[in-house]
């Protein structure tokens, strides 16, 4: 799966857009899905903190972890 593809499976699930970013970034309170050089970073941000972050080899696994995450 590809972060465009999650995008759109999360829409089909009605899943709160404030509740993630597929930008990376430090949202508050947002699951979030951000490209790095080491590879593909799955995490928690809360409060300006990275928390239960995991690093993926590719796009994909960590594509299907986050929509597990977020519409399982």
């Amino acid at each position: 799966m590809t972060k465009i593809e999650l995008e759109k499976k999360l829409r089909e699930e009605d899943v709160r857009v404030d509740s993630y970013s597929l930008n990376g970034g430090l949202p508050n309170e947002a699951y979030c899905l951000n490209r790095t050089e080491s590879g593909w970073e799955v995490y928690y941000s809360e409060r300006g903190n990275k928390t239960g972050l995991k690093v993926f080899d590719n796009e994909s696994d960590a594509c299907g972890y986050l929509f597990q995450l977020l519409a399982g």
